[in-house]
């Protein structure tokens, strides 16, 4: 098979697995599958564990290499015929084909086909000019896994692959607020709500208030939308129709860009508000910093320039342990975590052939 059946082959034993963060128990059957491969394919394997999530490191054992690849095999849950993965049509269909198990598969195999080069030179595993970071909790935050195991690897420069477009290389992405508004009434029955307060109505003015501080998200001729947005993404509220509310509670989302600063936009919300705000999550902004990798990486991807994105990944954990990197991968035309999730296997293959020629010229054997 060529390498690119290859990927596919590996991808679609990987989707079998419901390697969700509900059942730690596929996700090491997951994980497993992966060493697996790596001891058929004589590739030196290692895992890092931390809190129950697994990580494989896959690399030279004796020094530390300039790339590094990052990805994931831990997917959202979804109905049980995501898991049985269907390719037609130049399109792979499945739980985790473009976020992230076809990254997983497209390193490992990467990874062997250089190393084969390598070998045929009478060189080793450790004459490798790439390591391989793969985790299990990215859906999850990413806290014990690429967080974690970071500090066990060193590299000039990452790639976290993800799904995406082989023509975007992404070199920044949001930061992220958490945060939950809660908003106090007085209770009433609901034939006279006069005489209580509706602690969603309060809750409402609060939240209108706080959209005040986030000009520009819901203009629908931007193009671009690089600025701050703010999403009501859950409200509870109220235990009986025929009851005046006292407490309402809503979780936000806040994604903010390098121009803001969050302590003082978080400071901001507060002040504007009569309620209660408190964050619960925060997160930076994902910045690639300044490398001479990514010029590389974009002479070996011909029509690719570098752009942004507004989710956040396991990249924003690569500042913290001084890498640069991008965010990068093959196109699912945003299915990610949908029902209809799927791989364009021609973008797959642009990637594949970028990457080749890439780690071949971090090789040295261009």
């Amino acid at each position: 098979m060529s390498s690119l059946e290859d990927i596919l082959a590996l991808t679609s034993a990987l989707i079998r697995y419901r390697s969700t963060d509900t059942r730690p128990e596929e996700r090491d059957r997951c994980a497993a599958h992966i060493m697996r491969w790596c001891d058929a394919e004589d590739i030196a394997s290692s895992r890092v564990d931390n809190n129950g999530v697994t990580s494989l490191i896959i690399g030279p054992a004796s020094k530390r290499a300039p790339l590094l690849f990052m990805a994931h095999y831990d997917v959202v849950e979804g109905p049980d015929a995501l898991f049985q993965p269907v390719l037609s049509d130049s399109v792979l269909k499945g739980r985790g084909s473009i976020d992230d198990k076809y990254a997983v598969a497209l390193s490992l195999v990467l990874f062997r086909d250089h190393l084969r080069h390598l070998r045929a030179q009478g060189r080793s595993q450790d004459d490798m000019p790439l390591q391989l970071l793969i985790t299990g909790d990215e859906e999850t935050g990413g806290y014990d896994g690429a967080r974690h195991a970071l500090g066990h690897v060193g590299a000039e420069f990452c790639i976290a692959l993800d799904g995406g477009s082989p023509s975007t290389v992404i070199t920044k992405e949001k930061g992220i607020i958490d945060c939950t508004l809660t908003a106090h009434g007085r209770a009433a029955h609901g034939a006279r709500p006069w005489l209580g307060t509706n602690a969603v109505e309060c809750l409402m003015a609060d939240y209108m208030a706080l959209k005040r501080l986030f000009p520009g998200q819901d203009d629908p001729t931007d193009p671009i939308h690089w600025h701050r947005s703010l999403n009501l993404g859950i409200v509870r509220a109220g235990s009986a129709v025929n009851q005046v509310p006292d407490l309402a509670t809503a979780w936000l989302d806040v994604r903010y860009t390098e121009h803001d600063d969050p302590q003082a936009l978080f400071a901001a919300m507060q002040e504007s508000i009569r309620g209660e705000l408190v964050a619960t999550r925060t997160e930076p902004v994902f910045h690639s910093g300044e490398t001479p990798w990514i010029d590389r990486l974009l002479a070996c991807a011909p029509g690719a320039s570098t752009g942004f994105a507004h989710g956040a990944s396991d990249a924003r954990f690569l500042s913290e342990h001084g890498i640069p990197g991008v965010v990068w991968g093959a196109e699912g035309e945003t299915s990610q975590h949908g029902p209809d999730e799927h791989l364009l296997v021609d973008s797959l293959d642009t990637v594949h052939k970028a990457l080749a020629a890439f780690v071949r010229t971090a090789g040295g054997t261009a």
